[in-house]
């Protein structure tokens, strides 16, 4: 394989300006062996065939051997028949020449044809995609092994490029930095004088990590991996894209991509059940505007509000607010003015809590607030919560943090509006962690213990935060 046949990466040009950026040059030599592949050439029977399925064409042959479809094909590299198997009657299967040999394939139908995961229209852009595949991987296989080796991803910054850009467009819109605390200090000995003492560090700049939400699909016409910059070959099903940013690559190279998915709002159809670290990098906020907003709001006219967060509003109120930050997103307006009862808001807050694809205490870190919750000490609960917090993802944590200084704040006023810690704890236990498993056993008998880990986290907010 020459290595004249990939077009150089030399003579891409890298501006340090990202307003100038420029994609490198892509590399074409794969896209050169598709258009090279072989093109199908259909078999057609002489006679009509009784037994044909009404989805095959004259491609089908009826019950014939495999020696007999061999002799059919021989000769021509991407010939193609159907045939009935004679050891399983009933099943069908396509025989396919490449390479200089008949290869035969089970041939499957549920609305579409497929003899592995992909889904094709019809048998000719099934064998059109199959002799594509099969041709690059025989004539490049030894290239593909090694197409991920130098990344134009790092190796030309790609992605640096980008993500300047990304801050570059962000400074203009907002100058006042976002920041979020929680690293504890190692220096200092006692865990609740550690915990104590994060209020005092120095605050660090919020970058939440997010990792690409990858899913296959179908580029029409040609296109070509952003992480390696070789084409994407095949007619469907040729890559994966990332839904939140956009980001184009082969499968393979989807599990070498770091976790840097900046999310593009206009990819991002609602508010409401949005993962919330997608969310917040979207809006490039510190934490979900549902809960700032809502929380300002209840603050501002709320907080003696008898059962606030108890007591239910009406539920197609509820669901006008949820409409009005998906369709709206901040500029959604919940004042006095739209919606005078405060239970509304608090039950779109709820809502949106509760509605979260992944809970704010994550699936994988529930297990370990609930063992946390069982302690019978009442100093290794608390450090056991603190421990588990501070493996919440950022985002997760940051929220969590900013909603139980504000619940801290609604049990100071629980002489008007009833609400203790206790109370609290009922209302968003099962709200903020729920079981990985849907069962409703587990949730019944883990109910006490996702009351006290919320009430625990509303009474020691100042040091388990």
């Amino acid at each position: 394989m020459a290595a004249s046949s990939n077009s150089s990466l030399s003579g891409s040009s890298v501006s340090s300006d990202p307003e100038d950026y420029q994609p490198p040059i892509w590399k074409s030599y794969l896209y050169q062996l598709q258009q090279e592949a072989p093109r199908p050439k259909r078999i057609t029977c002489p006679q009509e065939m009784e037994s044909r399925p009404k989805y095959y064409g004259r491609e089908f042959h009826g019950m014939i051997s495999r020696e007999y479809a061999d002799e059919l094909l021989v000769g021509a590299e991407g010939a193609y028949l159907i045939r009935e198997s004679q050891r399983q009657p009933g099943t069908h299967t396509l025989a396919l020449r490449f390479g200089h040999q008949t290869l035969n394939y089970r041939l499957f139908y549920d609305g579409k044809h497929f003899v592995g995961e992909k889904r094709f229209e019809s048998v000719h852009d099934l064998v059109t995609d199959a002799l594509i595949t099969l041709y690059i991987e025989t004539k490049a296989a030894e290239y593909i092994a090694k197409m991920t080796t130098n990344p134009i991803y790092e190796h030309l910054g790609y992605t640096s490029l980008l993500k300047d850009k990304m801050v570059h467009r962000l400074s203009r819109e907002r100058t006042e930095p976002r920041r979020v605390t929680f690293q504890r200090d190692e220096r200092i000995s006692s865990p609740l004088v550690q915990r104590t003492a994060l209020k005092d560090t120095p605050e660090k700049q919020c970058f939440y990590e997010k990792i690409h939400n990858f899913k296959v699909h179908t580029f029409r016409g040609p296109h070509w991996c952003e992480y390696c910059a070789n084409f994407m070959w095949g007619l469907i099903a040729q890559g994966v894209r990332c839904s939140d940013c956009g980001l184009n690559v082969h499968k393979q190279c989807s599990k070498l991509v770091p976790s840097d998915c900046q999310p593009d709002l206009r990819r991002i159809k609602k508010v409401y059940s949005c993962d919330l670290t997608t969310l917040v990098k979207a809006h490039n906020t510190t934490r979900p505007m549902v809960v700032d907003m809502c929380i300002r709001e209840i603050e501002l006219r709320g907080m003696n509000s008898e059962g606030l967060y108890r007591v239910s509003g009406f539920s197609e109120h509820i669901e006008e607010v949820r409409l009005a930050f998906d369709r709206d997103g901040d500029k959604a307006d919940i004042s006095a003015s739209a919606y005078a009862d405060i239970n509304i808001i608090a039950g779109a807050l709820k809502l949106y809590l509760r509605d979260l694809p992944i809970p704010v205490i994550t699936f994988d870190l529930y297990s370990k607030f609930i063992q946390s919750a069982k302690l019978p000490n009442a100093e290794s609960r608390l450090e056991a919560i603190h421990e588990s917090l501070l493996q919440l993802p950022p985002a997760h944590y940051e929220t969590l943090r900013y909603l139980m200084a504000h619940l801290k704040r609604v049990t100071q006023l629980a002489k008007d509006n009833l609400m203790s810690s206790e109370n609290l704890g009922i209302v968003y236990g099962p709200t903020l962690m729920q079981p990985p498993e849907q069962n409703a056993l587990i949730t019944l008998n883990d109910m006490r213990q996702q009351k006290l880990v919320v009430q625990l986290m509303i009474e020691h907010e100042d040091v388990l935060f």
